[in-house]
């Protein structure tokens, strides 16, 4: 056989299987078999690149990675259902079609947890794919949905154009085989399998997404140069014809009394299906009265999507314990007996926050409803009291942080509770992060994957570690695409950051509620890092412009030995731990300025830092609090609404003779 024939015959004979497999479930070939084809399919395309086609099946493993996805403009939107939660809302919205058409009738489909997509052929052949995005624009993910084997390639006697709309999902057998796998290489679980099949369909490597096992139902044909159908059932029997694998008609109903009594069955049953659903979706069936119905700007008046309540079970509450977040947050979590709750079974459940556990007043020992918010999370709905055992006690979040053993800091006014840990292991990356990002201690080269390569190798466990990794060349030198040249870099960026001086440290130490203005009046009014860790809260309260909030948040901080020892290994190290700032007089005091447009020799930055040196404060709008404006060439609508309110205008010539710098 000629290698021409040879190539035509191995991608009927695949092509027809695949689509035997993926829409039919039930293939001629084994896995292997089909494989063993496609090897010798792939091999002879190599062998022979004139015989190329975009409808080979071999295209599905996957092309070259994309930079971006492109804009797509749908030629008809794909708009969003109007959802209904009861059996009330249910027979009003009969009762809303009905009134213009007593006979119709609705097609009952179960809704498919997944991404909505347009996929386009012209001629038959496969040409572009894009998501829903906002309805009217989504993106091109053409690549990426090629490489799912239930969508077809080239379509069987098929119209001129035509544009469908399809659900991609990822089966829950599929998800439950990458978990399993990712748990065993230690990687992050995927979430659920709606943002997996999302996230997935997004991926900018096509060869990601053709290795995760998408899948796809086809429920509506939006556009078409030829409609040989009256009726949406008409349709998807249309579309099953031309190739598609469409989504299961559950069945017609007149009596919206019998579709309701339809959608409860489905509803037990839908934890056995291999796809997430949330739902059950009624459309009129008669097309001609579709389009007399209408739709709003967001939603077809002919359609409802009947939403299933989430599965509540009860459940005995074992114990509670804490997450520390990666911000430092301490997140508490119930441990339960295992429960079985829509499809998995489930033995932990999120309590949100302290204040969540508050209001309910969940306690170890109780029976608790359980339920899964979004079909995704499980959550605590309530206590069932009457089932409380006695001598049972509230629950109190811990007083030291479970990861460091520092000291949490608690705000009633705040539900989160925090660690105030600056070598706390699991906050560390966000730490090294922002310590070294540009506003702190701007280490050029230390950005968030650095900071995570350098934690993982152990080579930096807190900030005082980045300060002796000058000792540790040699072992920088081994991580991958660190050559010599950028290891020196980030040596010389880490030796120019020891000069930033006190204020840039404080904030770049992260301590909740110092922003870098605080950290600045504080660094100016104790110069020395001994003298502001002794400092009480109701001293640091007592500064201009510290409230107490920040006050008690420093406090908490600077008691906990663990910011003593950082601060001491960082003063070793050579690096600058007192102010910088000029102490001037407070020329300004009180005053309040803005600035706005660009001014001759300053920088706005650079006439901000001048005006609270000498004790003033800026602004970003113009109010009658505002004293002075400073104004540059192209000041815009500022300039034009203190004019109005009669502030005096200031140049920069003017504003520095004043502060008598000129």
């Amino acid at each position: 056989m000629d290698p021409k024939t040879e190539i035509e015959a191995l991608r009927k004979e695949l092509e027809e299987n695949s689509y035997k497999y993926y829409v039919l479930d039930a293939p001629d070939l084994t896995d292997y078999e089909y494989d063993q084809k496609m090897i010798r399919l792939r091999e002879l395309e190599q062998a022979h690149p004139e015989y190329y086609s975009p409808t080979s099946p071999s295209v599905r493993v996957g092309g070259e990675a994309l930079e971006s996805f492109q804009k797509v403009v749908h030629e008809v939107p794909l708009m969003s259902l109007n959802d209904v939660f009861s059996k009330e809302e249910l027979m009003d919205f009969d009762h809303r079609v009905k009134s213009v058409f007593p006979d119709a009738e609705y097609v009952l489909e179960m809704k498919i947890d997944g991404l909505s997509v347009a996929i386009e052929y012209v001629d038959g052949i496969y040409r572009r794919a894009a998501t829903r995005g906002d309805g009217l624009t989504g993106e091109d993910v053409t690549e990426n949905v090629r490489t799912i084997g239930a969508v077809p390639l080239r379509l069987k006697d098929a119209p001129e154009r035509i544009t469908v709309r399809g659900e991609i999902y990822m089966p829950r057998s599929t998800f439950d085989r990458i978990n399993l796998k990712r748990d065993e290489e230690g990687l992050q679980p995927l979430a659920n399998p709606r943002n997996a099949a999302a996230g997935t369909v997004r991926q900018l490597d096509p060869k990601i997404a053709a290795s995760r096992g998408l899948s796809i139902f086809v429920f509506n044909v939006q556009s078409s140069t030829e409609t040989p159908y009256r009726t949406h059932a008409e349709s998807i029997a249309y579309l099953k014809k031309l190739g598609f694998r469409t989504v299961e008609e559950i069945g017609v109903y007149r009596d919206m009394n019998d579709a309701y009594e339809a959608i409860l069955r489905m509803g037990e049953k839908r934890t056995g299906f291999d796809y997430e659903t949330d739902g059950a979706v009624l459309k009129v069936n008669d097309l001609s009265m579709r389009e007399a119905l209408g739709s709003t700007a967001k939603a077809p008046r002919w359609a409802a999507a009947y939403k299933y309540p989430p599965e509540e079970k009860e459940s005995k509450l074992l114990s509670i314990e804490v997450n520390v977040g990666r911000t430092g947050v301490i997140t508490p979590y119930a441990v339960m007996e295992p429960v079985r709750l829509a499809g998995t079974t489930v033995s932990k459940a999120t309590l949100h926050n302290r204040d969540f556990i508050r209001e309910k007043d969940i306690r170890v020992g109780d029976t608790v409803l359980v339920r899964k918010a979004g079909e995704i999370i499980p959550e605590i709905v309530r206590v069932v009291k009457e089932k409380r055992p006695e001598g049972s006690v509230p629950f109190r979040m811990p007083a030291t942080c479970p990861a460091c053993g520092a000291p949490v800091y608690e705000d009633e006014d705040d539900a989160a509770v925090r660690c105030t840990g600056l070598t706390c292991p699991a906050q560390a990356v966000r730490l090294i992060e922002h310590f070294a990002s540009r506003d702190a201690m701007d280490i050029e080269g230390l950005g968030a994957s650095m900071a995570e390569t350098l934690f993982e190798e152990g080579l930096v466990r807190s900030v005082a570690d980045i300060y002796h990794l000058k000792e540790k060349r040699d072992e920088l030198l081994k991580i991958d695409r660190m050559g010599e040249k950028s290891v020196d870099n980030l040596l010389a960026a880490i030796e120019a950051s020891k000069t930033r001086g006190l204020s840039r440290l404080l904030y770049a130490f992260g301590i909740r509620h110092i922003g870098q203005k605080a950290a600045k009046l504080l660094a100016t009014k104790y110069r020395r890092p001994d003298a502001l860790l002794a400092a009480s809260s109701e001293e640091l309260s007592g500064i201009r412009d510290v409230g107490s909030v920040m006050a008690e948040s420093f406090h908490a901080w600077a008691v906990n030995p663990t910011a003593r020892g950082v601060i001491e290994s960082l003063t070793s190290s050579g690096v600058l731990t007192e102010a910088t700032e000029e102490v001037r007089e407070n020329l300004l005091e009180g005053k309040v300025f803005v600035l706005t447009g660009t001014l001759p020799n300053l920088s706005r930055k650079e006439a901000g830092d001048k005006i609270e040196s000498y004790g003033g404060k800026t602004s970003s709008s113009v109010s009658k609090k505002t004293d002075f404006v400073l104004a540059g060439e192209e000041a815009g609508s500022k300039l034009t609404k203190a004019e109005a309110l009669g502030i005096p205008i200031l140049s920069e010539e003017e504003f520095l003779r004043m502060i008598g710098e000129a």
